[in-house]
């Protein structure tokens, strides 16, 4: 059955399971798919996902590459199983009477923290639906913090698409902001403060019709913070997304009470 499976899969997922066999040459103690993916994961953490090489891995820890190539067969699986390494995050445990609400906030915050924490995550293409098991757990954490709601199977799925979208989104967008600041940019150059001045007067009514008033008061680069009454952009876009949850689960609750 394991032989039949691992056949079914695409050989990185297949390593991710467990249904790979063991090579059966080479360093086999003193090598293993767990430090191979560790030793990847530890250079693309530190010197970005185009220092990772199969020969670059192998030279971390101490073999040749065709070391590596008899527990993982191709780049492209090597960076599959990276992805599935980080996604080892820790779910928080189940509560009873669980906000939905507040469980999808921490799953958001969860994947965020990922892309940032991981810079180069973001840069691996997605190819498909999760298969590997961590991925799953945490979409699977996702449908749990679901499971009172009334969405129905493929409803559930949508918004766990919706929030990983939004996430990505933010955690790619904040990830690119730490990287400005580790370069030496200013928070006031990112926020476009520092150019407040100059905006008020390269934005015209006449060519920005739309944009000039708020550029003129001051929120397009937050210049009035203490008027500011949304707060955290992401924070704010990601309630916007759970209040349309929120109307169409209740939305769904009186179409159903007024079928009784």
């Amino acid at each position: 059955m394991d032989e039949e499976l691992e056949t079914s899969l695409p050989r990185g997922v297949a390593l991710s399971w467990g249904l790979a066999k063991e090579p059966q040459r080479g360093p086999k103690r003193e090598l293993s798919l767990q430090k191979i993916v560790g030793a990847a994961v530890a250079i693309a953490d530190q010197e970005g996902l185009s220092a990772v090489s199969m020969s670059r891995v192998a030279e971390s820890l101490g073999f040749t590459a065709m070391s590596l190539y008899r527990y993982i067969p191709s780049k492209d699986d090597l960076l599959l199983l990276m992805q599935e390494a980080v996604c080892e995050i820790p779910i928080p445990p189940e509560k009873e009477g669980e906000d939905w609400r507040q469980g999808l906030r921490e799953y958001v915050k969860a994947c965020v923290d990922m892309f940032r924490e991981h810079p180069w995550f973001g840069e691996i293409p997605v190819g498909g639906v999760p298969l590997t098991p961590g991925n799953l757990r945490v979409v699977d954490w996702v449908l749990r913090t679901l499971r009172e709601t009334a969405l129905n199977d493929y409803e559930k799925m949508s918004v766990v698409l919706l929030l990983s979208s939004y996430a990505r989104s933010v955690g790619m967008l904040m990830r690119d902001f730490d990287r400005a600041l580790r370069a030496g940019t200013r928070p006031e150059e990112i926020s476009g403060l520092a150019y407040s001045k100059a905006l008020k007067q390269l934005v015209t009514a006449e060519q920005f019709p739309y944009l000039y008033p708020i550029v003129q008061s001051g929120a397009y680069t937050e210049e009035n913070r203490e008027e500011n009454s949304v707060g955290d952009d992401f924070d704010f876009g990601l309630e916007r997304i759970l209040d349309g949850i929120e109307a169409y689960l209740n939305a769904k609750r009186k179409a159903g009470s007024s079928m009784d």
